[in-house]
């Protein structure tokens, strides 16, 4: 294979024998970086990898640098959206800009075709209705539904699953890996509004129903985004780990039978867990242990 022309620089001698003004040394192969923003990206990863919201003082050490050197660094992160700060611990955490990043990156590839394959055979094996949701801003999307096989079958008013991220497995499939604070900023445009009379409407009681969801790796609606409906949902991660939607699979409740909800709960999580590994994600990225 030809050298590239720039090693070949050091060999090419003038006539006199002299190496080409320059060229005394041999260069160096590393490409130069910039320390600050080496730094910055470091402290972006530390926080991607902590289960909580990390002190100052914490991301200073772990990071290898001086306290005034992170504060200056977080400070001009948290400007720019990439790290959020909680006003009562002072406490870092990822901001909303890496969402915003993550969701642009998902315009890079179709997820519908990707989670296709594994959709359809969640489907064929459930024979009940698969959804596929992602976040968007604030609001919870279904990017894809495949219906029921059987002759009673699970129907949604999509459009009013939009604010009730909170009362569906889908959307709290995506909800329990947020921070709390990212939490609170989705539901405070509209709430907790009640679907039914088993609808969580307190914030209190969705970080706990939420802190089961991290524990079993998948979520359950129990009729309370629609009556006598139960869901199974579970979330999907792509390359970095990072939760980029939720698959979930819906029967009427005269189905959900102890036997029959255990099965689908599995079936969930494997196809959750298949459609990550398409994405590059870990091979049991949907069954993190609650933090």
């Amino acid at each position: 294979m030809n050298k590239p022309i720039a090693n070949l620089a050091g060999a090419v001698r003038m006539g006199s024998g002299q190496r080409v003004p320059g060229d005394a040394a041999a260069p160096s192969k590393r490409p130069r970086t910039i320390q600050s923003l080496d730094r910055a990206l470091n402290l972006i990863d530390l926080l991607v990898a902590a289960k909580s919201e990390l002190p100052l003082n914490v991301l200073a050490t772990r990071a290898g640098l001086n306290v005034s050197t992170c504060h200056h660094l977080l400070a001009t992160l948290l400007r720019r959206g990439y790290v959020s700060q909680n006003p009562r611990t002072r406490g870092y955490f990822l901001g909303a800009r890496i969402t915003e990043l993550s969701n642009a990156r998902l315009k890079t590839f179709n997820l519908i075709d990707i989670a296709m394959p594994e959709l359809e055979r969640l489907n064929e094996v459930t024979s009940e209705s698969v959804h596929l949701a992602v976040m968007q801003g604030r609001a919870l999307v279904t990017l894809a539904k495949l219906n029921s096989r059987l002759p009673v079958g699970v129907g949604s008013d999509e459009t009013g699953k939009s604010n009730a991220a909170h009362a569906t497995a889908t959307g709290k499939a995506i909800l329990a890996w947020l921070p709390e604070i990212e939490i609170a900023r989705v539901l405070s445009d509209s709430g907790l509004p009640r679907f039914t009379g088993k609808t969580i409407c307190t914030q209190p009681e969705l970080i706990e129903n939420l802190r089961l969801v991290r524990r079993n790796g998948y979520a359950l609606d129990n009729e309370e985004f629609q009556p006598g409906v139960v869901c199974v949902g579970s979330a999907i991660r792509d390359h970095a780990g990072a939760v980029i939607g939720s698959v979930s699979c819906s029967m009427p409740k005269m189905r959900a039978r102890e036997r029959a909800l255990t099965q689908v709960k599995s079936a969930v999580k494997h196809c959750a867990t298949a459609i990550s590994q398409r994405l590059g994600g870990p091979k049991h990225g949907a069954e993190a242990a609650d933090a």
